[in-house]
């Protein structure tokens, strides 16, 4: 059974997901603070967590910061209604989903079974393919990690998505929509804000040279494409 980890000081709200979720055969342990979510990370295995940005202490910031430091399971986090720059932040930082309260707890339950079906998914396929090997990187499909000039690093799920999808249509120029679609797993509204964020990652972990891109590159107005000369 797939396990999810909440860390929330909403000790209710907390109750009341791991109470929903368990109608989709996930289990759910919570805690109140961030520093007791790191120590949960270190001695049970999970699928995803479930951050707040808002709690005592070390807030979810400082909590994403460090988990990311660590591991690469998938991150859902919850803002605060209209607060944009709590959910760019939170993308740009190594989130892979966000959701505003108040919000839909069936929003929430489709997110989260999105979110593991994904992770599981990718952690699952068939090793007969292991590697795509390219013009200076090396993208290891077992490990889910890359490796550059920079060095090698093992990606966050929404990243290592984004850069396999891309890959896999080398020379294809990818809309917004049909990335987000794909990687997301659901329908787009025209939304750019978590797209540009984890293009942004890729590129400060894999480029040489950032502000000039070797592998994903940008097509104004459209989306983008893998460098075809790669």
């Amino acid at each position: 059974m797939n396990k999810v980890l909440i860390i929330d000081d909403d000790k209710e709200l907390c109750t009341l997901i791991k109470r929903s979720i368990q109608s989709e055969r996930i289990d759910a342990d919570f805690c109140n603070t961030g520093k007791e979510g790191l120590r949960k990370l270190k001695g049970t295995e999970y699928q995803l967590v479930i951050l707040d940005v808002m709690m005592p202490g070390m807030d979810g910031f400082e909590t994403l910061e460090e988990i990311r430091k660590e591991s690469s399971l998938p991150i859902l986090m919850f803002t605060s209604k209209n607060d944009s720059v709590s959910k760019v932040r939170g993308l740009r930082m190594g989130a892979d989903d966000y959701l505003t309260k108040p919000f839909d707890m069936d929003e929430l339950i489709a997110r989260i079974v999105s979110l593991i079906r994904r992770y599981t998914r990718f952690n699952q396929q068939d090793k007969a393919l292991q590697q795509l090997a390219f013009d200076g990187l090396i993208i290891d499909l077992e490990n889910r990690s890359a490796a550059t000039e920079n060095g090698t690093f093992e990606l966050p799920p929404k990243e290592f998505d984004l850069l396999l999808f891309c890959a896999k249509n080398q020379g294809k120029i990818l809309t917004k929509q049909q990335i987000y679609e794909e990687v997301w797993g659901k329908e787009y509204f025209y939304d750019d804000s978590n797209i540009m964020a984890i293009i942004s990652r890729l590129r400060r972990k894999l480029e040489i040279n950032p502000t000039s891109p070797k592998y994903i590159q940008t097509i104004k107005g459209i989306g983008y494409r893998f460098n075809r000369e790669v």
